[in-house]
Parts: C-alpha cells; sequence; structure tokens
C-alpha cells in the first residue's frame, strides 16, 4: 500500500472513530483531537511522509513543507468549482483558515469544527458525529491542492515525532490504532474481523498470520517491528 492510500486510511479511520473529535489548543492528538492541519500532516506523518518533521504545523506553513517532502501544486488542474481533476489523497488547501483531504468519489474528509460551534473548550471526542467527518467536496474555497509525487517513496517515520505515537496493542485491549491495524491488515488480505477498534481473536490471528509472512515473531503484539511492516508498501 502506497503512502497516499495509508494516509487516507488514517483520516477515514479517525473521521469514523468518535474518540477523535476537534480541538484547537490539544490539537495533536493529546486527548485523542485534531484540528484541520494537525490531521492532515498527522496522517501523512503516519504514512511515512515526512511533512511535519519538515516544518509543517499549521495550514501558513503547509504548502512548503509538503513540497519539499515531493509532493506537486497541482491546482491549475483542478477545477476547484466542482471538484474535476482531483485524485484520491489530493490535499485540500486555504492558506489562512482550513484544510482536508480528497477520499474519491466527490467526498473529503477533515476536522471540522467542536460541538460548541468554536475551535477550543469542548469536551474531548466527537460529540456531534460532525468534528471529524467525511463530508460532500464543496469549495471551501481552496486556495491550493498538494498531490504526492507519482513515485516519490514513503518511510514509517520515526516512532512518529509528533504527540501521537504509535503504542504497543496486545489481545483484549481497545484502541483507536487497533482499528488502523484492523485497516491496515485487511487491505493487505488478511481477515481482522470488523475495524471496530478492539484486539480481539480475528484481529490477534491476522496480526499472528502477518507477523508469520513478514518473518517476525508472531506473538500477536503489535509494537514497533510489526508497525513499521505494516505501514510499508
Amino acid at each position: 500500500m502506497d503512502a497516499t492510500e495509508l494516509a487516507v486510511k488514517q483520516m477515514e479511520a479517525w473521521a469514523a472513530d468518535n474518540s477523535h473529535g476537534y480541538d484547537q489548543q490539544y490539537r495533536w492528538g493529546e486527548r485523542g483531537d485534531f484540528d484541520c492541519s494537525s490531521a492532515v500532516i498527522a496522517a501523512w506523518e503516519m504514512a511515512g511522509v515526512p511533512v511535519k518533521s519538515s516544518g509543517a504545523s499549521y495550514t501558513g506553513n503547509m504548502r512548503g513543507a509538503f513540497l519539499r517532502c515531493g509532493f506537486k501544486d497541482v491546482t491549475a488542474k483542478i477545477d476547484l468549482a466542482v471538484g474535476s481533476g482531483l485524485e484520491r489523497g489530493d490535499v485540500l488547501l486555504n492558506y489562512e483558515n482550513h484544510c482536508a483531504l480528497y477520499c474519491g468519489a466527490g467526498k473529503e474528509v477533515e476536522a471540522s469544527i467542536n460541538e460548541l460551534g468554536t475551535v477550543t473548550g469542548g469536551q474531548p471526542g466527537d460529540q456531534t458525529g460532525r468534528e471529524f467527518l467525511v463530508r460532500p467536496y464543496r469549495n471551501y474555497p481552496w486556495n491550493c491542492v498538494l498531490r504526492y509525487g507519482a513515485g516519490a517513496s514513503s518511510r514509517p517515520g520515526p516512532e512518529y515525532e509528533y504527540s501521537v505515537k504509535l503504542g504497543l496493542l496486545k489481545e483484549g485491549m481497545e484502541d483507536a490504532q487497533v482499528k488502523t491495524v484492523q485497516i491496515l491488515l485487511a487491505a493487505k488480505g488478511y481477515e481482522p474481523g470488523q475495524a471496530d477498534g478492539i484486539m480481539g481473536p480475528l484481529t490477534l490471528e491476522a496480526v499472528k498470520s502477518f507477523q508469520r509472512d513478514a518473518g517476525l515473531l508472531d506473538d500477536g503484539e503489535v509494537g514497533g517491528d510489526t508497525w513499521s511492516r505494516l505501514l510499508k508498501e
């Protein structure tokens, strides 16, 4: 699986999990929440594209950092009014106010606003189902569309140098990162069962099967080596 697909699947997994909402104070996942830019930046960093390490921290500096990491500005090829020309994984950017990730089929995924209609002060997690969501494409308006360059290489992040650390996942655990593992396993042809965020028997056996095929110790625990192999193409 390439870096673009990993980034989109991560955003989609966060949007589907109500433990992730919107907040601009605790915006790097300290309590599970993100704001629009930190979500997009974190998803790409998790996919092995070091945009945060290269200086991306908010909408105003994302373009430069992303271009340094192998993205191309394809704005001129896009009809922003209706979204024609967009491809899955394109970064939709408004330099001053907002960003999202295009996920295909006329949809975008984004962290939006908290349950109070403000950017801080809400409860952790998604209280409304619309704090972090997949929604129909609309021109925010966007100033810029960035696309990860064809043939650009990806690498697993160095234990991911932002505050959302990839933890050690064990049998019986219930965690948002388990859902990420389940999505990655399914995409690679394994059968972890429903992507429910629970490290149950089916997920455990799928992890062990993946570990055996990857030449790793098949203990069913998702630690650093297993994470690294899961996040490779």
